[in-house]
């Protein structure tokens, strides 16, 4: 008998979004998925919604005055027919293997509730920060400790039954996800996995005008799972959880205060001081300072030095002894231990694609990477004839080779088209051997692309007993003139003292301007980076 293929409701909620709607609608239109309804909800907007919508005959129009976003969503849950419900908002979009990919997996486990996947991060200027959702051994643990991991609704896809017992809080204005990720997830199993299934649109907005009602609305979800708590793990990351809120939020709005050109806020220096004294007093002793830098510099400092500099005697110079704004680097801790993941993505990260992007002619025919294949999925698209994945971990399933690099003869000679190497050489204590076996199992002609730190923090987790190794590109071209001797390679370096910093704080990609980013200075080199050729011939 033929496999039945269910029906996919994908309900699109919409407030004066009238701009973004057709690219919304149109990435579900564009799915590889054939069996789908799209449900836009016109939640009383007054802009184009209803024009954009009548455009497509394949959208079913429903119009209701203006409840808000939570009641949006329960008009097109009950509209909607479909066996799996995805809730896309308008000025999101979804990636064209969406519907296929988490439609496969609540197949495969039909007695999950839902199923989540990752998603990318779209800023103002086009700015695409990839990220990845973290597997959860626990969801709902997880979900108390660290808060909505999660994240975006939109990769998200739910089996119709659980909307039977659960529906979107109406009362809540913001966190209405989070609400019903944690009601879900307390009683029932769901699926977790790591590919990119939507795009999430970031918007220029006054955050420090809304992070106040956001932290209230996210402790007051988590409070309501504080009667419901029945272990000792869910209470202790109930606790957990509340301190993550209140750091989480008082970070960001300390930051937007102090790192943006933002102007004095009376209530923001005493909500900081009510949920987080240090960030408050720091605010308060940068607005003196701020205050008594500028009465300096309008004056005397200024003037001097345009006197100066009109003279020719003064073309650039560092600040003096003592004059030397530290800001938020006054601080003997990182803003973060997690290399940017929870502050919009890894700085690192942007050099390694950005390689890997520019190598990615090489990346084709049979192609090795570590623990996964991700970099050989989105650069090698069409040209991968064999993806094959090596981890030392046996409980890879995906691993096609289990073993360490740098003793690994089960992987035989003249293999592979192309190894990528990112980020593990530094863990592994005999790196030569390990360079030497990716020659090995190269074929004739084959490339290496493999990327290493230079100026890094150190992991906290479970790699920071296996963190042996720096490299300079200066160490590189001497390893690769002893390994690749008869074949041929070139060194890449980025990085500079401002992204050294702002990479050891452990602060994220956004928040790092592009001309900071593609500047290079050698004397700080965040990330090196090697493209090597093994030679034609075998002789």
């Amino acid at each position: 008998m033929p496999t039945t293929i269910p029906l996919v409701s994908v309900i699109i909620p919409c407030y004066n979004y009238g701009c973004f709607l057709a690219e919304a609608i149109e990435s579900v239109l564009g799915q590889s998925y054939s069996n789908k309804e799209i449900i836009v909800v016109d939640d009383g907007s007054t802009d184009t919604t209803r024009e954009v919508a009548s455009h497509y005959p394949e959208v079913i129009y429903v119009y209701q005055e203006n409840l808000g976003l939570s009641a949006a969503r329960n008009t097109g849950i009950r509209e909607s027919q479909g066996e799996y419900l995805i809730f896309l908002d308008a000025d999101d979009w979804l990636l064209p293997d969406a519907i296929t990919i988490n439609t496969q997996h609540l197949q495969q486990q039909p007695k999950a509730a839902f199923v989540a996947g990752s998603h990318a991060f779209i800023y103002d200027n086009s700015t695409r920060i990839e990220r990845i959702i973290p597997i959860a051994e626990n969801p709902y643990q997880t979900l108390l400790a660290q808060g909505n991991y999660i994240a975006m609704i939109a990769a998200v896809m739910f089996a119709r039954w659980v909307f039977q017992e659960f529906v979107y809080d109406c009362s809540l204005t913001s966190c209405e996800d989070y609400d019903l990720y944690l009601k879900i997830t307390k009683s029932y199993p769901v699926v977790q996995h790591q590919q990119q299934i939507a795009n999430y649109r970031i918007h220029s907005a006054a955050m420090s005008t809304k992070i106040p009602t956001m932290l209230a609305s996210a402790l007051s979800v988590l409070s309501k799972q504080k009667e419901a708590l029945q272990s000792k793990e869910e209470q202790q990351a109930y606790r957990t959880g509340t301190r993550f809120w209140n750091n989480y939020y008082c970070g960001l709005l300390h930051y937007s205060l102090v790192c943006k050109p933002t102007p004095y806020s009376k209530e923001a220096l005493f909500f900081l001081l009510s949920k987080s004294p240090s960030l408050g007093f720091n605010y308060a002793a940068h607005l003196t300072y701020r205050t008594l830098q500028r009465t300096v510099k309008n004056n005397l400092v200024s003037l001097g030095k345009q006197l100066l500099r009109q003279a020719g005697i003064l073309q650039k110079s560092a600040p003096g002894i003592g004059e030397v704004a530290r800001g938020s680097f006054k601080q003997l801790s990182p803003f973060s231990n997690e290399f940017g993941y929870d502050r919009g993505g890894p700085i690192d990260r942007y050099y390694i694609e950005l390689f890997l992007q520019k190598a990615a002619g090489s990346i084709q025919g049979r192609v090795l990477e570590i623990v996964d294949n991700e970099y050989t999925s989105k650069y090698g698209k069409g040209k991968v004839a064999q993806s094959d994945i090596l981890d030392i971990e046996s409980d890879n399933s995906k691993a096609t080779f289990i073993g360490d690099l740098s003793a690994a003869p089960q992987i035989p000679d003249n293999t592979f088209d192309c190894l990528i190497i990112t980020q593990t050489l530094h863990l592994i204590y005999d790196f030569k051997s390990a360079l030497q076996t990716c020659y090995r199992i190269l074929k004739p002609g084959g490339v290496l692309l493999l990327t290493v730190p230079g100026l890094s923090p150190i992991d906290k987790g479970k790699c920071q007993n296996i963190w042996y190794w720096s490299f300079s590109a200066q160490a590189l071209h001497r390893l690769m003139t002893e390994i690749f001797a008869a074949g041929s390679f070139e060194v890449n370096s980025f990085g500079n003292v401002s992204v050294a910093s702002a990479f050891l704080y452990g602060m994220g990609l956004p928040e790092v301007s592009p001309s900071e980013l593609n500047y290079y200075d050698p004397q700080f080199q965040v990330i090196n980076a090697v493209k090597a050729v093994k030679h034609s011939s075998l002789a």
